[in-house]
């Protein structure tokens, strides 16, 4: 299946060689994450494509001077929403009703039972929540990007109060959950290229019942 010989081309590269992607290519990867699934259909998150150099050295040393923040030919920073609001829970019912062009009434119902309960929950609570869609759709990106012949790596390691200030997130109701820097592997200075891909064996991961 070419889907899965992708995925076991595919790695964290840590070394990228500064070539720049095709915009097309980038393109596929945001398409993916945008159509990927989330809880109530809500979208939680927004996605912030660095191509500036400048922002890239700054994110840089908050995200423990790893080259490939600024090596990469974009860097990909999945935020999530601080919280729920009424607006925003709103905006998402109105936009399916005016795209499906018909109001129904379950899912006016479903509509006000998510705003009598999201918004009155703690925002750190919310905000736990929305980063998990917002992995959903970095996980499918990760996955456009092999496709596409595009390294991506995962990052986890770095100061996201530090990437809100210098990307102004929190003004926007925004909290960074994930970075992903995608590029080209730099193979003669990545120490893991050559390594062979380690997974648990299939009848450690997954449990059948019949």
């Amino acid at each position: 299946m070419e889907l899965l010989d992708k995925l076991n081309w595919r790695y964290a590269a840590k070394a990228m060689n500064g070539d720049t992607v095709p915009e097309e290519k980038v393109a596929h990867i945001l398409e993916a994450a945008r159509l990927a699934p989330t809880s109530s259909g809500l979208q939680p998150f927004e996605i912030i494509v660095v191509k500036n150099n400048e922002l890239k050295e700054k994110i840089k040393p908050v995200a423990w001077n790893q080259s490939v923040i600024t090596d990469c030919s974009h860097l990909l920073v999945f935020a999530a929403w601080d919280t729920y609001t009424e607006d925003r829970i709103n905006y998402m019912f109105d936009l399916t009703n005016d795209i499906r062009g018909f109001k129904n009434e379950g899912w006016e119902n479903y509509r006000q039972m998510l705003l009598s309960s999201y918004p009155q929950k703690d925002a750190e609570e919310n905000f736990n929540h929305a980063a998990k869609q917002a992995y959903i759709a970095f996980s499918q990106a990760l996955s456009a990007a092999a496709f596409e012949g595009v390294d991506a790596t995962p990052i986890e390691g770095f100061d996201p109060n530090a990437v809100d200030e210098i990307l102004g997130l929190r003004e926007k109701g925004l909290r960074s959950a994930v970075l992903m820097p995608i590029g080209y592997r730099k193979e003669n200075e990545d120490w893991l290229v050559n390594l062979v891909k380690v997974r648990k064996p299939m009848e450690d991961l997954v449990t059948v019942i019949d």
